[in-house]
C-alpha cells in the first residue's frame, strides 16, 4: 500500500480478501523523531516512518482450530493478497492451536478508527530542544560534558477481526537519557527520564542533578563485595519488577517452573511477598502512563494468545497490599490455571510506601550505598528467579546522612521477589524510566526502597 492508503482501508481489504473460518489483522503506523548530543553539542537527528501489516489466519479441523501468523513491513497493495494467503496455508500447515478460542467479539468499536494515524515529527521537541542548548551551556561553563538521546515514536494501531471488531490505539513513547562526564571522561553520571511529549522533562535540572553526582564522585572509595544496605531508586527498582512481571505467568507457575509456584500444580497467589503494604499493578488509564485498553498479540506464547486479540484490559493488582494477587493469563491460562483473565498490559506501578523522597532517605541512612541504575540482567535460576546484572554510572557511600563518595561498580546476584520480602523502607513513587528495558517497557512509576543487605557479589572493574 502506498503512504496515502489508509490503515483502516488496508485492514478491510485484508479481511474481505480472507477466506479462512477466522481471520484477524493488525496494521501498526509508526512514526519517530531522535536528537543525539555528544561533548555538549547536537550530532544528529532524524524521522522515520513505516507500516507493518501482521495477518492472523485461523481454520478449523476435525482436531482443533489452527492459527497461521505472517508479518510484513512495507506492504504493497500488489503484496496484499499473497500476505492473506500466506497466513491461511501456514494455519492450514499447522497443527491445532491449543491456546485456540473463539475470536473476542462484543467489543464497542473505537469511534477513530477511520481517522488518519496520529504521527509525531521535529516539532515534538519544539520546547525541549531550546532547553537542551541552555543545558549545554550551563555544563560547559561548569566544565562538564553531557552526551545522550532524545527519542519520540508514535505508533497508531488498527485491530479488525473477522468477528466484527475495529478497534484502534495512538500509543506515543519518549525516552530521554543524558551522561554527564568530566573532561577526562573518567567520572560519568546517567539520568533518564520517560515522556509521552517532551513537555514534562526539564534538561537543566536533570543537568543539575548530574553535577552534584559527578562533585560527588571526585572522591574514589574501594570497597569489597559482601553485603551493603542499599538504596534502589526507581530506575532500579521498576528493573527488577518488570523482570519479575515477565516471570510472572501462570501456566508456567502452575506447572512448577516458576518462583511463583508450589507442589501439587498450585501457585502463590495468596502468599505475603513483602511486609511492607506494597501494591504492583497495572492500568491502562493509569496518568501519564496510558497504554492500550485492549490486547494487542502479534504472536502467541505462554501466557498470550492471538485469539485473543481485542479483548478488553482492564486494571490489575499483581500484589495487593504485600500479598502476591494475580498472575498473568490469557484466556486460555486462566481455563488451565482457574485463575481470572489477566493479560499483562502496558506499564507497571508500584506504590503504596511512604511520603519519603530518595534525597530524604539518603539523610536517613547511617552507612550504606546509593545505586543509580543497574544494567545487563540476567537470569540465573527460574525457580527462584535470582538476576545478576551490573551497577553502572555511580554507586555512591552515604554516612550519616551524606554522600561522601564514589564506590567501585559490582555484580549482584538478587531474586526481586526476595528482595521485596527484605526490603524495610519504600519512599515516594515516582515516573520513571527502567534504563535496563528502555527499548521495550519505558511506561513504569516505583519508589526508591531501602535494602538492608542487598547482595554486592563480586567487584566489577570494567564498567
Amino acid at each position: 500500500m502506498t503512504s496515502r492508503t489508509k490503515p483502516h482501508e488496508i485492514v478491510e481489504r485484508a479481511l474481505a480478501l480472507s477466506r479462512a473460518d477466522g481471520c484477524v489483522v493488525i496494521a501498526d503506523e509508526d512514526s519517530s523523531a531522535n536528537l543525539r548530543w555528544a561533548g555538549n553539542a547536537l550530532t544528529t537527528n532524524g524521522v522515520t516512518r513505516g507500516r507493518t501489516l501482521t495477518v492472523i489466519a485461523t481454520v478449523g479441523g476435525a482436531e482443533g482450530t489452527a492459527s497461521g501468523v505472517v508479518s510484513r513491513a512495507a506492504v504493497t497493495a500488489e503484496d496484499l493478497e499473497p500476505l492473506v494467503r500466506a497466513a491461511e496455508a501456514a494455519a492450514r500447515a499447522a497443527d491445532p492451536a491449543e491456546d485456540a478460542q473463539p475470536l473476542v467479539g462484543d467489543v464497542p468499536g473505537s469511534a477513530a478508527f477511520t481517522e488518519p494515524p496520529a504521527e509525531t515529527g521535529p516539532d515534538v521537541f519544539a520546547r525541549f530542544a531550546p532547553a537542551l542548548g541552555e543545558a549545554f551551556a550551563t555544563a560547559r561553563a561548569g566544565g562538564r560534558e553531557l552526551y545522550g538521546f532524545a527519542y519520540h515514536s508514535v505508533t497508531s494501531t488498527y485491530l479488525g477481526t473477522s468477528a466484527g471488531l475495529r478497534l484502534r490505539h495512538d500509543q506515543p513513547t519518549g525516552t530521554l537519557e543524558v551522561n554527564a562526564k568530566s573532561p577526562d571522561l573518567a567520572r560519568s553520571a546517567w539520568a533518564g527520564a520517560s515522556t509521552r511529549d517532551f513537555r514534562d522533562v526539564d534538561p537543566l535540572a536533570m543537568d543539575a542533578d548530574l553535577a552534584r553526582r559527578l562533585a560527588w564522585a571526585e572522591r574514589k572509595v574501594e570497597l569489597p563485595a559482601g553485603r551493603y544496605e542499599t538504596l534502589l531508586p526507581p530506575s532500579a527498582v521498576s528493573d527488577l519488577m518488570i523482570y519479575q512481571l515477565w516471570s510472572s505467568g501462570a501456566r508456567d507457575a502452575a506447572e512448577g517452573r516458576t518462583v511463583f509456584s508450589k507442589p501439587g500444580g498450585r501457585t502463590r497467589v495468596g502468599d505475603k511477598l513483602t511486609s511492607l503494604p506494597l501494591t504492583l499493578r497495572s492500568d491502562p488509564a493509569e496518568p501519564g502512563l496510558e497504554s492500550a485498553p485492549f490486547v494487542i498479540a502479534h504472536a502467541s506464547g505462554d501466557d498470550r494468545s492471538v485469539f485473543d486479540n481485542g479483548a478488553p484490559t482492564g486494571p490489575v493488582e499483581w500484589m495487593r497490599e504485600g500479598v502476591l494477587n494475580q498472575l498473568v493469563t490469557s484466556r486460555h491460562t486462566a481455563g488451565l490455571t482457574g485463575l481470572p483473565v489477566a493479560p499483562s498490559g502496558g506499564n507497571l506501578v508500584l506504590d503504596g510506601g511512604g511520603g519519603s523522597s530518595l534525597e530524604e532517605m539518603v539523610a536517613g541512612t547511617r552507612r550504606g550505598l546509593l545505586l543509580t541504575c543497574l544494567w545487563y540482567i540476567r537470569e540465573v535460576d527460574p525457580a527462584t528467579l535470582l538476576l545478576t546484572g551490573l551497577t553502572r554510572d555511580g554507586v555512591y557511600l552515604v554516612e550519616d546522612g551524606e554522600v561522601t563518595g564514589e564506590v567501585n561498580n559490582f555484580r549482584f546476584n538478587e531474586s526481586p521477589v526476595d528482595l521485596l520480602g527484605r526490603a524495610v523502607e519504600a519512599g515516594r513513587t515516582e515516573r520513571t524510566l527502567p534504563r535496563e528495558w528502555s527499548d521495550w517497557f519505558t511506561r513504569a512509576a516505583a519508589p526508591a526502597l531501602r535494602v538492608p543487605d542487598f547482595n554486592m557479589s563480586s567487584v566489577s572493574r570494567g564498567v
